[in-house]
């Protein structure tokens, strides 16, 4: 799996749009991501294993409702799994958790980006429950994966990119607004 430090990879995908254009219908629905998109701001790119499941559309509407709060941060959310576009648009279209969602849903149909990753479950050949903060210049400064039946906490992301934003040291638990740790002051207290 990439990790901390590693470049995201090259990608170019099909996606639900978010928002109500995302619910016009197949040819109007659709829009090309690439790793290019949104050049210049942070990405928080998450895979969730199937659409029509149990747990993947409350982690979805989660995300999705934290949406505001990432774009202050100057960053975009994209989620994506293996199933294909129409599949996204007919989910979105039939389950009200997700209907008014405001992030592009990608289709790694070909799983060339979840490979890349390396996010692929061995077993059921689906993408893992991965998170990727990645900063501007496309390095992965954050990675998160979880087995196929637990959820994520997306509040948690938020906290990670404030630290990963402020390019400080971060204690435990920090929290925007909280001190960040100075070595010097530290040393200086010994």
């Amino acid at each position: 799996m990439l990790t901390v430090g590693d470049k995201f990879p090259a990608f170019k995908l099909t996606a639900v749009k978010g928002g109500p254009e995302g619910l016009e219908g197949p040819g109007k629905s659709f829009v090309e991501i690439t790793s290019e998109s949104d050049a210049g701001k942070w990405k928080i790119v998450f895979f969730w294993p199937k659409d029509f499941t149990f747990i993947c559309p409350t982690e979805i509407a989660a995300f999705g409702k934290l949406n505001g709060e990432f774009s202050d941060r100057d960053a975009v959310l994209y989620g994506a799994s293996t199933d294909s576009e129409f599949v996204h648009l007919n989910w979105r279209v039939y389950n009200k958790d997700i209907n008014d969602l405001p992030i592009p849903m990608l289709a790694d149909t070909k799983r060339e980006l979840s490979t890349a990753l390396g996010i692929l479950d061995k077993n059921e050949g689906v993408a893992l429950r991965a998170t990727f903060i990645v900063d501007p210049d496309g390095i992965i400064q954050w990675a998160s994966v979880n087995g196929l039946n637990v959820g994520r906490n997306p509040q948690e992301v938020v906290r990670v990119l404030d630290a990963l934003q402020t390019d400080e040291l971060c204690p435990c638990n920090w929290n925007k607004g909280t001190d960040t740790l100075k070595p010097q002051e530290l040393f200086q207290a010994a």
